[in-house]
């Protein structure tokens, strides 16, 4: 039987050199010319431990039960239907290296073994290598059983580590477009870049490990992120700069019908898929879709893609039902100003507070036609030549709702909160202020 190693990034969406930007990336690169991109790949929700959640489970993150963040409170439904403990019950050996957001005690979540530096304060980049080494220290064990290896990276989470330590010069880099083209936002994205080179530096070890020790060719691998990058209207939104992910997955002995794919696709279809691809029969829980008709005849196996978000550090209950063409977003707050704690500290985000963003509401339901407006700038909710879509669409993400048990059927406006959890006021402006809503 094949193993799996899965490799995973903090917030990274699809600003990665496969996806045509201009990063240093030879491995990830390597891995993407033998296996499969991806193009419309989209996590299931865009915050850490929900995103996670969904993948590793194969469900929608509140049917999982991840409704927020583990280090704020909120935790699985059953850790037992994670893929760790999953596949440690098929005869897997499964095994951490570096970070996971899917529980507070890790132990709960199944794997055989776990490997984890102790986290530091700073040097993010010393943590990935190190994790990184005993990754690779693991694969050069002799194995009795297959296994599935977890191997999950910091560097791309804020705070970046400092360009000039990479050698990159912020003049030739370019921000993401939804945010000026400014001085302070090429340095920033300038960090980012030198983060995104220590994840694929860290990713060649294990590759170059998997190549010496002659593991490649039974390995199934898989590497992506969580959700779009720390950046204004890009992660815990749900436009698609913040459910967009980098996806590239490489199968020993697959032909692939082409290196890279548009069909649409959603990270809790790979539960699914791994199944397939190792003859294991699937547990009942699962709500994805098995890709292998995608590698093998890129041939579409979904119409449309689903995706939420109810806590990060706010409540901010959303749902959104994307086609390759149209996208709904709809809110479930009374509250509809801007929730500054929902973004990620930063210059941008500074800086487009003191020009007055703060003062903007979001339109409780968006409609975008995404072959004219890629972008998402034209809400066409109004639109009298898109009701038709607006009510097809509308169906379809209440069913959905419906079918996977949504705690917003039950709950319109306010989904309840674990007892314990931590969640800032709608009021606050950073995350790290200790001002809680009541429960």
């Amino acid at each position: 039987m094949m193993n799996v190693v899965y490799i995973h990034t903090h917030d990274s969406g699809r600003y990665w050199a496969p996806y045509g930007y201009n990063m240093n990336m030879p491995n990830i690169m390597q891995i993407a010319r033998e296996g499969i991109v991806f193009r419309n790949a989209f996590c299931a929700a865009p915050t850490c431990s929900p995103s996670r959640a969904a993948l590793l489970t194969g469900m929608a993150a509140h049917s999982a039960g991840m409704l927020g963040l583990t280090h704020r409170g909120f935790s699985l439904n059953d850790p037992g239907k994670h893929m760790a403990s999953f596949f440690s019950g098929q005869g897997f050996e499964t095994v951490l290296c570096g970070l996971q957001h899917e529980a507070e005690d890790v132990s709960s979540l199944g794997y055989s073994r776990i490997y984890r530096c102790d986290q530091p304060d700073s040097d993010r980049l010393r943590w990935d290598v190190d994790n990184a080494e005993l990754a690779c220290a693991y694969l050069r064990e002799l194995h009795e059983h297959p296994f599935f290896l977890s191997y999950g990276m910091m560097n791309t989470h804020r705070p970046y580590p400092d360009h000039l330590e990479g050698g990159i010069n912020p003049d030739s880099v370019l921000p993401p477009w939804c945010v000026p083209d400014n001085a302070e936002n090429r340095r920033d994205m300038a960090d980012y870049c030198y983060a995104v080179e220590i994840v694929d530096r860290c990713t060649g070890m294990i590759l170059n490990t998997l190549r010496e020790t002659g593991q490649l060719e039974n390995t199934v691998l898989i590497v992506t992120t969580d959700h779009g990058i720390a950046w204004p209207f890009m992660k815990c939104t749900l436009y698609d700069t913040g459910i967009g992910v980098s996806l590239i997955m490489r199968i020993p002995g697959m032909e692939y019908k082409q290196h890279a794919t548009d069909c649409l696709v959603s990270q809790v279809d790979i539960f699914p898929t791994l199944c397939d691809l190792l003859g294991i029969e699937k547990p009942d829980w699962l709500q994805g879709t098995s890709l292998v008709p995608v590698f093998q005849e890129n041939l579409s196996v979904r119409s449309s893609i689903f995706a939420e978000v109810n806590y990060h550090s706010s409540y901010e209950p959303m749902r959104c039902i994307r086609t390759d063409r149209y996208k709904l977003i709809v809110r479930f707050d009374d509250y509809l100003g801007i929730i500054a704690t929902n973004i990620d500290p930063s210059m941008s985000k500074d800086a487009l507070c003191r020009a007055g963003y703060m003062s903007w509401n979001h339109a409780r339901e968006e409609l975008y036609d995404l072959d004219i407006d890629p972008v998402e700038r034209v809400n066409l909710i109004y639109s009298r030549d898109y009701q038709k879509i607006y009510h097809e669409l509308n169906k379809k993400l209440y069913e959905w709702m419906l079918a996977t048990n949504d705690p917003l059927c039950v709950y319109r406006y306010r989904i309840p909160a674990p007892e314990k959890a931590r969640i800032n006021m709608k009021t606050c402006y950073a995350a790290t202020e200790q001002n809680y809503e009541q429960w």
